[in-house]
């Protein structure tokens, strides 16, 4: 890990999907009410040209395009954008970090999938998910972030079984018993409930949460269910290529 010359507040999770990017989001909006300047550094998310693309700041839309980013890097640094913070990206994280020291007073590092901070944190946040319990102990490099954690935020209990919050609290705590634990919802919200109630609805869900993440839904069914759609329609009789080999 390297390290650097501003404290560093890292979040990381135990598995793809648990909520770390809304968890960052929140962290940076705190520190900034507290009056400090962040900057968000995210893992490494470039396709192409890697030696273009050694350092990447974002700060307005603009960047985004001089960048050429896909949609999946829009994805995650809009929001920050969107929230008055700058984004650092790339492939030299060395580089990166000391770019990003000379204008902030605090480092956040934003973990993505599955990762672990790059950087020596002063303070680390592990985000766990209680829809996949167990999950926490079993995967790297997630089980490492467990050890690793200062903080847990036992992330969605607002609609997890509460056995499984129990079961994710007990083994967080076997693992690592001097952290500290935050149990957190993470409340759905659409722009129009009345486009989805009793209509047949088709969901697109986070691909990386259903694949590699292991979930067998996500945000998007839970949401069509929870606003009245009349039918989650099954879309595998409708898929063509790859998706169609992929089910």
């Amino acid at each position: 890990q390297i390290k650097s010359t501003k404290p560093v507040v890292g979040v990381c999770a135990v598995r793809t999907g648990s909520g770390k990017s809304q968890t960052t989001r929140r962290v940076s909006l705190i520190l900034r009410d507290m009056g400090y300047k962040v900057a968000a550094i995210r893992h490494p998310m470039p396709y192409g040209d890697l030696v273009k693309q050694k350092v990447q700041r974002f700060a307005d839309y603009s960047d985004l395009d001089k960048h050429e980013c896909t949609i999946e890097e829009r994805e995650e640094y809009e929001p920050h954008i969107d929230n008055g913070v700058i984004v650092y990206a790339g492939v030299d994280y060395e580089a990166i970090l000391r770019q990003a020291e000379q204008e902030v007073d605090i480092v956040l590092w934003d973990g993505g999938n599955n990762d672990f901070s790059f950087y020596k944190t002063d303070l680390l946040i592990v985000v766990a998910d209680p829809h996949r319990p167990g999950h926490e102990l079993r995967y790297y490099p997630g089980e490492t972030n467990v050890r690793l954690a200062d903080v847990f935020v036992i992330n969605k209990v607002d609609t997890a079984n509460p056995e499984d919050v129990i079961t994710v609290r007990d083994n967080l705590y076997a693992l690592n018993p001097d952290a500290l634990v935050i149990e957190g919802a993470s409340p759905l919200f659409v722009d129009d409930p009345e486009a989805i109630r009793g209509k047949r609805v088709l969901v697109v869900e986070d691909g990386p949460t259903l694949t590699h993440g292991e979930m067998a839904y996500g945000a998007g069914y839970v949401a069509a269910r929870r606003f009245g759609a009349g039918e989650i329609v099954d879309p595998r009789p409708f898929a063509v290529g790859s998706i169609k080999a992929t089910y």
